[in-house]
C-alpha cells in the first residue's frame, strides 16, 4: 500500500429537494480506501449507502445536490472533473456492480456486445481479444457454456446469471476500484459465498480496492478489511473489521450484531435481537444523534452535538465514551 489513499472522501453531503423541504440523505461522511483494501458499508435500507456509491461514480440524478471538502480518486478531483474525465475513469479504472441487473443491462443488445463495449472503448484491443476476455470472465464467475452466452440477450438469462454477467462486466478492464452494491442479491445462498470469495481473491490478486455495500453482516465478516456502519445518512462507526465486530462501540452497531445468529453462541430456537422503532425522517435539519429515539442509552444530551471518539483507527459518534461498558451491560441483560 502507498501512503496516499486510492480514494479519499471528506465531508460528503447529499441533499435532495422534496415537497416538504430538503432531504438530508447523506450527512458529512469521511473515509479513505487504500489499494487492495475492502471497505464494507453496512446499514439498513434507506441509510444512504447506494447514494454514496452513485456520488463517487458521478451518476447522481440532476436534482441531487452534492458537496464535499474532498473527493479524490488517485489524485483526480471527482468533484471538479468534467464529463470526459469521468467517462475515462468509469469502466476503466472505477467500475460498479449494480444491485438490479435487469435494469442495468440493455435489453436490446447481446451479452457479448455489452461485455466487450468498455474494453473496446478504454483499451487498445481487437474485437476477438475482447470476446476472449469476456468468455474468460464469464467462466470465472461460474457461468457454464460461456462462449454461447455471448449471443444471448438479458431476458434469456435468469436473475442469478444476469448478476454474474454484471460482475464480469465490472472486471473487464481490470479496474483499480470496484463498487459493489449488494452484488449477490439475486443469487441463492449457496452461490453468494463463492462470488464474494471470487471478488475478494481478485482484489488481492490485482491489488484492487473494493467498496462492498450490504446489509448482511455475515458477508462483511468474511471479506472486509474495514467496516463503515451507516445510519440515517451518517457514518456512526468505522474501523478495522476485527475491532468493529469484536468491540462494537456504537449502540446501533451492537443492535445490528444482535440481529444475526453467531456460531457457537446463539442457541438453537432462541429469539434473535431486534432494533425497536423506525428510522427518523431526514427532511429538514437533523439535530443531535439520529439514533436516539431507538437507543437504550439515550439521554437529553443526545439532542446536542455528538462528538467523534477515536481509539486508534476505530472511531464512533456517541456522547458516551464507554461504549464497551454498555456493550457488556447489554450482553448481561
Amino acid at each position: 500500500m502507498t501512503d496516499t489513499p486510492l480514494l479519499s472522501v471528506r465531508n460528503l453531503v447529499l441533499d435532495i429537494p422534496v415537497g416538504g423541504g430538503t432531504l438530508r440523505a447523506v450527512r458529512g461522511i469521511d473515509f479513505d480506501l487504500d489499494r487492495g483494501e475492502t471497505l464494507c458499508i453496512v446499514g439498513e435500507s434507506g441509510s444512504g449507502k447506494s447514494l454514496t456509491s452513485l456520488a463517487l461514480m458521478g451518476l447522481l440524478g440532476k436534482t441531487i445536490r452534492r458537496s464535499a471538502d474532498r473527493m479524490e480518486f488517485d489524485g483526480t478531483d471527482l468533484l471538479r472533473a468534467d464529463a470526459g474525465t469521468l467517462r475515462s475513469l468509469r469502466g476503466a479504472r472505477m467500475s460498479m456492480i449494480f444491485q438490479e441487473p435487469m435494469t442495468s443491462l440493455n435489453p436490446a443488445y447481446t451479452i457479448g456486445d455489452q461485455l466487450t463495449e468498455a474494453l473496446l472503448l478504454h483499451k487498445s484491443v481487437g474485437r476477438g481479444a475482447a470476446r476472449a476476455r469476456a468468455v474468460e470472465l464469464l467462466e470465472k464467475v461460474g457461468i457454464t457454456g460461456a462462449a454461447n452466452r455471448l449471443g444471448q440477450y438479458p431476458h434469456q438469462l435468469s436473475g442469478g446469471l444476469r448478476q454474474r454477467v454484471m460482475i464480469a462486466m465490472a472486471l473487464m478492464c481490470d479496474p483499480e476500484l470496484i463498487i459493489a452494491d449488494e452484488p449477490t442479491t439475486a443469487l441463492d445462498v449457496t452461490i453468494q459465498a463463492q462470488i464474494l470469495r471470487l471478488l475478494h481473491d481478485l482484489g488481492r490478486e490485482m491489488n484492487m480496492a473494493m467498496i462492498l455495500i450490504t446489509h448482511d453482516l455475515g458477508v462483511v465478516a468474511r471479506v472486509a478489511d474495514k467496516v463503515a456502519v451507516m445510519y440515517a445518512g451518517e457514518l456512526v462507526e468505522t474501523g478495522p473489521a476485527g475491532d468493529v465486530f469484536n468491540t462494537p462501540s456504537h449502540p446501533y452497531t451492537r443492535g445490528l450484531l444482535r440481529c444475526i445468529p453467531q456460531p457457537g453462541k446463539t442457541e438453537r430456537g432462541s429469539t434473535l435481537g431486534t432494533i425497536p422503532g423506525m428510522v427518523p425522517s431526514l427532511i429538514g435539519e437533523v439535530e443531535g444523534c439520529a439514533f436516539r429515539t431507538r437507543c437504550p442509552h439515550a439521554e437529553p444530551a443526545c439532542r446536542g452535538t455528538i462528538p467523534r471518539r477515536e481509539e486508534g483507527a476505530h472511531a464512533f459518534r456517541c456522547i458516551h465514551p464507554d461504549g464497551k461498558r454498555h456493550a457488556e451491560e447489554e450482553a448481561l441483560a
